[in-house]
């Protein structure tokens, strides 16, 4: 078993958690392949009681079977020879193995528990009742629940409006990994990149840690997307046919959101959404955009200025978005073949703004800003919509720094043509927001800015280097 890389608060909280003197009851979600059953499985490594996965696809007898034979590698000959023929059996039987445990704490963890939960099976009922009859009436209890679907998760467990309304003692959402994380990761796999070919990997793979096991040694970044995007054998070239179905039980409305925020950056509203994608207006179509985002595969967000009711959604996965961009569409016949292509250029500029977007804590460190109460966002004219401003960090102490974000091979250059597009951004912008607060021009690019005539008017450059801290 490995060793548990970054997830520095997690641990501590687990840490936390099994240290306790109560029983308590752990909601662990998040994204598939994000890494959600190895956190657990390598923490927890030598403290199980009880470590059951559900199998997917299969009804209940099967589901049965598979627990019983857990319960059998788990308790060995103190397992009774009869299998549990409904899951309240089922259930009894471990809360009685587990009282015989010596264990001081006793860890249970239930792993992909939405596929156990199959049709009229009495799964979620019986397991309520192991909770609330059981082990919440103990002290040495640890609950622990995980599954890909964080939809039914979410839905069925932390939100429940059944037996486990307000039973959930913690829930903790697993997210993709940071850039300094994906370089660790790398590090530990003997592969060394420079920071520019991890920016640009992550641009592709997002976070997701299995994705970057994936990459072999002696590659640069442009050649392993090739080889993990393209060819027949290609795994995340098929990865798609399996994510949102491993997710979601009806995922063509899923989809149909997706690829059409693909095409839009800066995010759309709901109604535009339905109309785009030519999806019915029901609250159906609520439910899908609150999953996805429970995912972490959208954003829902409010522009500069703008009211609740005016909030826009924006994909976030970058996984997905250069696949639509590029997989789907079949655009070139390799990653490498495209590096001068317009799509490649507009795919790469947005990317690298989702990038910042996604470690900008990183970014109002750098910028000396951490302790200072500030709100991100975006931004459009009104007057102009070609006038947008991607990423905004409105502060309390009376600044408002305006982000633009260059993804370049050498130092960006700013001449004469594009500092009045700058000038007429941050005039357009005073004009339309009303806003009394200085405006600071942020510039966030990979190896900085040129200094010449036009480079005075940024306040602040910021490089790649200020992503990792």
């Amino acid at each position: 078993m490995g060793s548990v890389l970054g997830r520095k608060k997690e641990v501590n909280r687990l840490d936390e958690i099994y240290h306790a003197n109560k029983s308590i009851f752990l909601a662990v979600y998040g994204r598939r392949r994000v890494g959600k059953t190895y956190l657990i499985r390598t923490h927890f490594e030598t403290k199980f009681s009880f470590y059951h996965t559900g199998l997917a696809n299969v009804g209940k007898h099967t589901q049965l079977l598979n627990f019983y034979h857990t319960l059998q590698k788990s308790f060995g000959n103190k397992v009774p020879d009869k299998m549990p023929q409904t899951w309240l059996q089922a259930f009894q039987l471990l809360a009685d193995l587990l009282e015989q445990s010596k264990k001081k704490r006793k860890v249970v963890f239930l792993d992909e528990l939405p596929w156990m939960d199959t049709a009229k099976s009495g799964f979620l009922p019986a397991f309520e009742h192991f909770w609330n009859s059981w082990a919440s009436a103990r002290t040495d209890v640890v609950l622990i629940v995980c599954g890909s679907a964080t939809s039914w998760i979410v839905g069925k467990v932390i939100r429940s409006k059944g037996g486990l309304h307000n039973r959930i003692s913690e829930m903790m959402h697993i997210k993709p990994f940071s850039l300094t994380e994906c370089e660790m990761f790398l590090k530990v796999k003997g592969i060394h990149w420079n920071r520019y070919q991890i920016v640009e990997a992550y641009m592709a793979l997002g976070g997701i840690p299995h994705y970057w096991d994936l990459i072999s040694k002696g590659v640069s970044a442009t050649q392993a997307i090739d080889a993990l995007f393209y060819g027949e054998d290609a795994v995340l070239g098929q990865e798609m046919d399996n994510l949102l179905p491993s997710l979601f039980r009806f995922p063509e409305h899923y989809e149909s959101v997706l690829r059409v925020l693909t095409q839009k950056g800066i995010g759309l509203s709901r109604e535009d959404i339905i109309k785009e994608a030519k999806l019915p207006n029901g609250g159906g179509i609520s439910k899908v955009m609150e999953e996805l985002e429970q995912c972490g595969f959208i954003r829902k967000y409010i522009p500069f200025g703008k009211k609740y009711r005016d909030s826009l959604y924006q994909l976030t996965d970058f996984y997905v978005m250069f696949y639509y961009k590029f997989i789907s569409k079949k655009t070139t016949s390799k990653y490498s073949t495209g590096i001068d292509s317009p799509a490649r250029r507009a795919w790469s500029g947005y990317a690298f703004e989702m990038v910042c977007l996604q470690h900008i804590d990183s970014i109002k460190s750098a910028l000396g800003i951490s302790g200072i109460d500030s709100s991100v966002a975006a931004w459009r004219s009104k007057e102009n919509g070609k006038i947008q401003i991607d990423l905004i960090i409105d502060r309390r102490d009376g600044i408002i720094n305006i982000c633009e974000m260059k993804f370049s091979i050498s130092e960006f250059v700013i001449d004469k043509s594009y500092d009045k597009i700058l000038r007429d951004k941050v005039a357009v912008f005073q004009n339309e927001s009303h806003s009394t607060k200085a405006i600071h021009l942020t510039f966030i690019s990979t190896y900085g800015i040129k200094l010449n005539a036009y480079s005075g008017m940024v306040q602040q450059s910021l490089i790649l280097e200020d992503l990792f801290e």
